[in-house]
């Protein structure tokens, strides 16, 4: 596979220096630069913040080297922001200032890189950065890849990104990989007894499906991944307002965070016997639409009152939960963009994570600080599960009250899920509502990396 656009095997004789530094660095490196470029940065009030880059100028005029405000050796993002802020050319690694670590370097480089250009050729090249000495480089494609993945997925319109189409691009992750992607679609999701999954898309004209893919020995450690993907959501007959569905096309993004995981997790060859499970559909409205009140059977068993058919991602889920169980997994997981309350509460950056099981939930934090990927776990509060009582059936997939809705939306996925099986639940936005360093305004992967690094130290 050949590297990165973002980055160049050596330097050429226009390659500049890109010289890292934070506050406490910044003067030593001044004293030591002689007077022009002393002059030079103080007149153009440069004080090494965080991702603010700096060209030097030389003889002629042409610049001689660039600048990088930098938090400390650990800090990827700012290189992100140097990928997009700097002109266009060739950048190496200088030995001066901050000693960094070189594949958080190129890895911030190669996130802070990322275009999506599907409908638009960008106008600008990329910027190249020479690979810094001692970047994990394998490591480095493997999660900037899975990053642009699931971005490229959340951005891609409905109109291009149904059920069909997300399907495809599972079919084409385990073909890469030399896995296996099995797929259900329409009425057959009813033979296999998916009966959720099936009343949520039945009223699409783009047929339900629920996407199976299966990688790995069969002897390893079973890790079973769940994503929602709701491809678009109109909120079916309980229908949204016209704004709530602007960015509705991102309502797959936990299929997305589901997929680039996979994609790490395959990349490095991880000793797991991995599976993936997306509920593929479109909750739109027709005749067919299930309805407020409705009853839905589930795999599991369980009859669910439906509250309101704009908490449908939570329907499709319970269905691949239940299905995940049968098979006894070592770990399972599940990401959607399933509540606006957990928005709410930890806002668009910071996704919610529900987890049964301490000893998990503590080192996803650890790994989430470690890589920057950031995490808030948030409790199953126990005494709250009877808000999910339905007078009719088994519980109530909304229930009246509005008040900790991304608890009782985690609670009613608890419902389906094993009790000796650890899991855990992120409720995700997968989207950046503003262009930061390193992350485009868009669709984003929100919580793959710090996942990722978990199962890395687990079994790698």
């Amino acid at each position: 596979m050949a590297d990165l656009e973002c980055f160049a095997a050596r330097a050429d004789k226009k390659t500049l220096a890109l010289v890292p530094l934070d506050k406490k660095t910044l003067a030593d490196w001044r004293a030591g630069a002689g007077a022009a470029h002393d002059a030079w940065v103080a007149r153009a009030g440069f004080t090494a913040k965080a991702g603010a880059v700096l060209l030097l100028p030389g003889a002629g005029g042409e610049p001689e080297a660039a600048l990088l405000g930098v938090e400390g050796a650990t800090d990827h993002w700012s290189w992100g922001a140097a990928a997009a802020a700097l002109p266009e050319g060739r950048y190496r690694l200088s030995g001066d200032g901050v000693a960094v670590d070189p594949t958080g370097a190129a890895l911030g480089w190669a996130l802070g890189s990322y275009r999506f250009t599907r409908y638009r050729k960008s106008e600008e090249s990329l910027r190249e950065l020479v690979w810094p000495d001692g970047a994990d480089k394998a490591a480095v494609d493997s999660i900037a890849r899975a990053v642009h993945l699931a971005r490229d997925l959340i951005n891609t319109p409905a109109g291009d990104m149904g059920p069909g189409e997300l399907a495809n691009e599972a079919r084409a992750l385990a073909r890469a990989f030399k896995g296996q992607c099995d797929i259900t679609v329409g009425d057959d999701l009813l033979r296999d007894n998916f009966p959720m999954i099936h009343a949520v898309g039945r009223a699409s004209s783009r047929a339900p499906r629920l996407i199976d893919l299966t990688w790995g020995r069969a002897g390893d450690p079973k890790i079973t991944i769940v994503g929602k993907g709701v491809c678009f959501d109109t909120g079916g007959l309980d229908l949204k307002p016209s704004g709530a569905m602007l960015m509705m096309k991102k309502d797959m993004g936990g299929a997305a965070q589901a997929l680039a995981v996979a994609r790490m997790v395959m990349a490095a060859e991880l000793p797991v016997r991995l599976r993936v499970l997306i509920p593929a559909v479109e909750n739109s409205v027709s005749g067919d639409a299930f309805r407020p009140m409705d009853v839905l059977p589930s795999r599991k068993g369980l009859t669910v009152e439906i509250g309101n058919t704009d908490a449908e991602g939570r329907l499709v889920l319970a269905d691949a939960l239940a299905l995940a169980c049968e098979e006894e997994p070592e770990m399972l997981m599940d990401f959607a963009t399933l509540t606006g309350a957990a928005r709410v509460a930890l806002g668009t950056e910071v996704p919610a994570l529900f987890c049964n099981d301490d000893v998990l939930a503590d080192a996803l934090a650890d790994c989430a600080a470690a890589v920057r990927d950031p995490l808030w776990r948030m409790p199953l509060v126990d005494d709250y599960d009877s808000q999910l009582d339905s007078k009719v059936a088994d519980l109530n997939n909304a229930p009246p009250g509005g008040y900790g809705g991304a608890i009782t939306a985690a609670l009613f996925l608890r419902r389906f899920v094993d009790p000796g099986i650890p899991w855990f639940h992120i409720d995700v936005m997968a989207w950046n509502t503003k262009t930061k360093p390193g992350r485009p305004e868009g669709g984003e992967a929100q919580s793959p990396r710090a996942v990722f690094e978990m199962l890395r130290r687990r079994y790698g």
